[in-house]
């Protein structure tokens, strides 16, 4: 029976592998500054690899952000206590982050971040909040009352 990752690793592991795309780094620099092959950087962002306590101060070092990075938006687990049923929306956190972390993510990040004016960053944000709406009151009118 293969055992599956622990959750907490897989969000440090995606939260590795996000940064390093954010800064275009690839996984076989990382490695090499680790002194590791690509392969173990992969099982680490998997989460496949639990990163110990010294190697994830390294990879913060190298990739330029506080050790608190990784542990960023942690999702909730069953031992760390809920809020109360009805008083918080569900947790969009993984679905976030695999869109961020995917190229088209990145894409869209790098190119929403090189606009210099807040004026024109607001707007392109009431555009696609606008476009996100009209496919939510589509989705109604389809499915009826």
């Amino acid at each position: 029976m293969k055992k599956s990752p622990n959750p907490i690793d897989v969000h440090v592991g995606g939260r590795v592998r996000l940064r390093r795309m954010l800064i275009g780094m690839s996984q076989e620099r990382l490695g090499e500054l680790l002194g590791l092959t690509f392969q173990q950087v992969q099982k680490y962002e998997k989460g496949a690899n639990r990163i110990g306590a010294s190697r994830l101060f390294q990879i913060s070092r190298i990739l330029n952000v506080p050790v608190q990075f990784f542990f960023d938006d942690v999702p909730e687990t069953p031992d760390r206590g809920r809020n109360a049923e009805g008083f918080a929306e569900a947790d969009q956190t993984p679905l976030i982050m695999n869109f961020v972390s995917s190229a088209e993510g990145l894409e869209l990040n790098r190119a929403f971040t090189a606009i210099a004016d807040p004026n024109v960053r607001k707007r392109i944000i009431d555009l696609v909040r606008s476009l996100g709406e009209e496919r939510v009151e589509e989705d109604t009118l389809r499915a009826g009352p």
